[in-house]
């Protein structure tokens, strides 16, 4: 750790004290999608808004809804969260409720992604991060009405109102969306698709065979005031409630997803020619999440005896909260002509849950005996230019104690120095080429430390299938690539190499302590660009590809692969403007077949695909415009996401193969928004 802290200080001071020439920020680290709720037309969901305009975003296809992402293959605590500037943590250890579902779409103005450790203000950020601006309220008095309406009985209803002040402004912003089933290439349902592979006592009931996919409601609300023309207090408060959400290729289903999101901020400019602003953050996030067999077979004794005959009634809730709250402080200056934030973060995160039986009402054991996450870091970002040379650096230093009820599982301390540089050298007008080094680290989750496992004995026994003593991960990693901003080309080319120490990993098979400190790397690369033939006519590519090696293989274990490295990606659309604010799309996705995986730890084959989507959105005049679209036209079946045992799924009753869950079939979609 001292040689990399050494290196990292050397490489800064050089770049600090040379010669000094003003360029514009540049930001070729991260990736900005705009005009997020304009183009989320066909669901709420914002794992596949993401996933679908950025080549090293892929999504993990969980639900109907509520989907997770992983960004160069990495997910759960390797990448952060923020709604903006707020962490939020799902309460769910089977992700079925992903950080970046407690949000819609539909709310939000821009999603900036971060694919490495290149974030020093946000705990956590190893591997990367995404950054999520919601809409802003604005002086103006608008109204916009959004209705939807599309395959598998899809139904959308939103509205948002705004309007203000030079020195108040407020904004509220309503949704509610439902869905049945999907059907898949095959024309399976979800009810269908378990059934066909499940084992028998998790079936569905055949009264929920035509049960909804979800239900979603979603409120954000704010206020901004401006006390004066360089001071604003900005205040939001958005709630989340999901009911019923089928989960068919894992043992449970989400039976609510309600989740409140807290926000205040004071921020104040222009302090002096030095002290150009300071931000003052309070963030409170809390998710209430009961998973639940209720829905299944087993809690009506079907398929619970010897050989799937019928038995006895078994059926059970795990009812898990958590919350996250925090403070950061964020300074800037400008000193001479270098950019410098100073801050300050805290937070607290806390992870509940316990046992109970729905036929019986007792309370069991714990699933995670109130543990609490408890960080206090201090960071610094610089960034400056020198000629054609942009140069940003960041420093971070985390203190994190970690405690649990549970006084059979141990606490933990841990503490890690976080710094990273980037930089960006222009070779003319219009291109670039950049370079980034980063080292990052993140501590284990409360999952992965002290996560207890439900028995259905009489007086079970503790099985503890988290590990206690677990080391946090640390990834250093190098980035290169080259920029092309044309009038008739636009082309971003990135390569990069991740080295994980103490990377955690799930191993399959054992009775307890399943997760491991192992060490790995990842390399791969993507490229997107933009082409423009005509002022009207115009297409977009993005191709992405990874490698994800373990430096040895799990012990009694013979597979190398690392588990979640989707295969070469890529997508094409060809544009058309034909007419102010019109467009219409074709767009083909494709996936190769999976040839490198873990099968030890759940993994398989699978089959590559090719899709195709159409879409044309009309705007007859300022007031209204019509979206009209349709995914998978060639009603193709096929599936995203592979089958790594860190998620609990279901496996067949014959082979013991881990259930897929297919993609949509063929889905048609409308879209029409009315603007005030």
């Amino acid at each position: 750790m001292t040689k990399k802290i050494i290196t990292f200080s050397i490489l800064t001071s050089s770049i600090l004290f040379a010669n000094e020439v003003e360029l514009s920020e540049i930001n070729v680290e991260s990736t900005v999608i705009t005009e997020v709720a304009q183009n989320a037309q066909t669901s709420a969901d914002l794992a596949q808004a993401i996933s679908s305009k950025i080549p090293s975003v892929d999504m993990n296809r969980r639900s109907g809804i509520a989907n997770d992402i992983y960004i160069r293959g990495q997910k759960r605590d390797n990448i952060s969260i923020e709604v903006d500037g707020t962490k939020v943590c799902g309460a769910c250890p089977n992700r079925m409720d992903p950080p970046v579902s407690h949000v819609l779409a539909s709310q939000i103005d821009e999603v900036t992604v971060t694919e490495g450790p290149y974030d020093v203000s946000t705990f956590g950020t190893m591997s990367g991060g995404v950054k999520i601006k919601t809409k802003a309220p604005s002086k103006e008095m608008k109204a916009e009405i959004n209705l939807g309406y599309g395959a598998f009985n899809y139904k959308k209803l939103g509205a948002t109102f705004s309007m203000g002040t030079d020195y108040i402004r407020f904004l509220i912003s309503a949704s509610t969306e439902s869905s049945d089933q999907y059907k898949d290439g095959d024309g399976k349902t979800l009810y269908e698709q378990n059934k066909a592979l499940a084992p028998k006592k998790t079936w569905y009931q055949d009264s929920y065979k035509d049960m909804k996919a979800y239900d979603k409601k979603s409120i954000l609300s704010k206020v901004f005031i401006n006390p004066t023309d360089d001071q604003e207090i900005r205040l939001s408060y958005t709630a989340n409630r999901s009911d019923d959400v089928m989960y068919p290729n894992t043992p449970m289903d989400a039976v609510l997803d309600d989740s409140d999101i807290y926000n205040a901020e004071y921020e104040i400019k222009n302090i002096s020619n030095m002290y150009k602003k300071i931000n003052f953050q309070y963030f409170y996030s809390e998710v209430d999440h009961p998973m639940s067999t209720i829905y299944r077979n087993q809690a009506i004794g079907v398929g619970t005896g010897a050989g799937g005959t019928d038995g006895m009634k078994i059926s059970m809730t795990n009812h898990m909260n958590s919350s996250m709250q925090g403070v950061k402080f964020i300074n800037k200056f400008l000193f001479a002509s270098y950019n410098v934030d100073l801050g300050l973060d805290t937070s607290k995160r806390t992870w509940d849950g316990f046992y109970k039986n729905d036929i019986s009402g007792a309370i069991g054991k714990a699933s995670i005996d109130d543990s609490a996450t408890n960080n206090i870091a201090v960071f610094a970002k610089v960034n400056k230019t020198f000629g054609d040379f942009n140069i940003k650096a960041g420093f971070r230093y985390d203190s994190t104690k970690i405690t649990v009820e549970d006084t059979t599982l141990q606490d933990n301390d841990y503490s890690a120095f976080n710094a990273n540089i980037f930089a960006n050298y222009t070779l003319s007008e219009s291109s670039s080429v950049f370079f980034g080094l980063g080292q990052a680290s993140r501590v284990p989750d409360a999952r992965e430390l002290y996560f207890t496992k439900y028995n259905t004995a009489a007086t079970p026994p503790k099985q503890v299938l988290g590990t206690d003593n677990l080391e946090q991960t640390t990834n250093t990693q190098l980035d290169l690539g080259y920029e092309l901003q044309g009038e008739i080309l636009s082309l971003k080319v990135k390569a990069f190499y991740s080295k994980l120490s103490d990377y955690i990993y799930y191993q399959k098979g054992l009775a307890s302590n399943n997760f491991k400190n192992i060490d790995a790397s990842i390399y791969g690369g993507e490229l997107s660009s933009s082409i423009y033939p005509t002022d009207e006519f115009y297409i977009d590519l993005g191709v992405s590809y990874k490698r994800g090696t373990k430096d040895e293989a799990l012990a009694t274990q013979t597979d190398k692969d690392l588990a979640d490295m989707a295969p070469l990606r890529g997508n094409i659309s060809f544009n058309y403007d034909y007419m102010k604010n019109s467009t219409a799309s074709a767009e083909i996705s494709s996936s190769s077949a999976w040839d490198n995986y873990d099968s030890d730890n759940g993994e398989q084959a699978l089959a590559g695909w090719a899709i195709f989507n159409l879409k044309a959105k009309h705007e007859f005049n300022k007031m209204f415009d019509f979206t009209l679209g349709v995914n998978n036209l060639f009603d193709k079946t096929y599936a995203i996401s592979n089958t790594y045992a860190d998620l609990t799924l279901l496996a067949t009753g014959g082979t013991g193969d881990i259930i897929l869950l297919n993609e949509p079939g063929r889905y048609i979609y409308t879209n029409l928004n009315v603007k005030f």
